[in-house]
């Protein structure tokens, strides 16, 4: 990244999206009745994301439109250590689809949605402690 102001706001700005999606999974978990476990999980999948393309816009790395997590983490250079289970952070890829649009999905259950915001909150530390502190506000 070039560090300027620009780049700095525009990377903060998919750190701050990435950061509401989590906000929405976590307080959506709490709910007891009627828990929207879809819901959860595209929200989780989302902030993945959106922490993965707020990384690769701060290195200078154009990426495609996608939600394919998958695509975006090849993207991430070799010499930046996320140490992320890439089995688990890739398994959010079916929440792009199955939690938004109907069809004859399984159901998910709320041990599923557990996990997803959990794969989630690795993804935002990982991408994180690739950042300085003045864009995550450490």
């Amino acid at each position: 990244m070039s560090g300027e102001p620009e780049s700095t706001h525009t990377v903060v700005q998919w750190i701050e999206k990435a950061e509401n999606d989590l906000r929405n999974a976590e307080y959506t978990l709490t709910l007891q009745d009627n828990c929207p476990f879809d819901t959860i999980c595209f929200h989780a999948q989302q902030c993945a994301e959106k922490y993965l393309k707020g990384l690769l816009f701060f290195l200078s790395i154009s990426f495609p439109k996608t939600h394919d997590l998958e695509a975006l983490t090849s993207l991430v250079p070799d010499d930046i250590s996320l140490g992320l289970d890439m089995g688990a952070v890739l398994s959010l890829n079916r929440y792009t689809i199955e939690a938004r649009y109907p069809g004859d999905w399984e159901p998910i259950a709320r041990t599923e949605a557990e996990n997803a915001v959990d794969v989630a909150r690795r993804v935002r530390e990982a991408v994180r402690n690739n950042l300085p502190d003045e864009i995550t506000g450490r």
